[in-house]
């Protein structure tokens, strides 16, 4: 299964506001598996359908360690948030950017799974943490949002050095980059 295009800020379809799935059957399962694909391929805990341009509420996940606990929440929606936890967040569509960003450390989550279901999970830690960002994701919100302007200025600074560095700019032409720049 061939992974995905990552789209790498500021790709504008970063910040649109993803719409909901009507209808969660087996065809989004191709979908889904390339979804898969993308997050393994990467290393990541988590990949909203946005960051691979597709206009889908929905995101793919796995936060164990072997990467065999696979996780789709389609249309999620965080009934509730308690406690508070700082951890260090990382994005694809931010490569090479980390720090640390505070949300809740418990959230209950409404979401349909792969046949359409609707699901509630209860989680906490580094699970709450990675559906709290990628439902953002979905929703446009960016995790350099949580920054103050003077961070945000740096960061976007040093994110300009590192692509450059690394020789991934837009148009790059390298055949085994996965990257969307545009």
């Amino acid at each position: 299964m061939s992974a995905l295009k990552i789209l790498r800020f500021p790709h504008k379809n970063l910040r649109k506001t993803a719409p909901p799935v009507m209808q969660v059957d087996d065809s989004l399962a191709p979908t889904i598996q390339q979804m898969y694909a993308t997050l393994y391929g990467a290393n990541a805990w988590g990949l909203a359908a946005t960051q691979v341009n597709l206009p889908l509420r929905l995101f793919v996940m796995d936060i164990s360690s072997e990467q065999n606990q696979p996780l789709c929440l389609i249309n999620p929606e965080i009934l509730e948030r308690e406690g508070s936890v700082e951890l260090e967040a990382g994005c694809l569509s931010f490569p090479g950017i980390y720090f640390n960003i505070s949300r809740a450390n418990k959230i209950t989550v409404k979401y349909q799974d792969e046949k359409g279901a609707v699901q509630i999970l209860t989680t906490e830690g580094q699970a709450a943490f990675c559906i709290q960002q990628q439902c953002d994701y979905l929703n446009g919100v960016l995790f350099i949002d949580y920054l103050s302007n003077l961070k945000r200025s740096r960061l976007l600074k040093k994110l300009q050095k590192y692509t450059f560095d690394e020789g991934h700019h837009h148009g790059c032409g390298e055949p085994s980059c996965t990257i969307d720049h545009g």
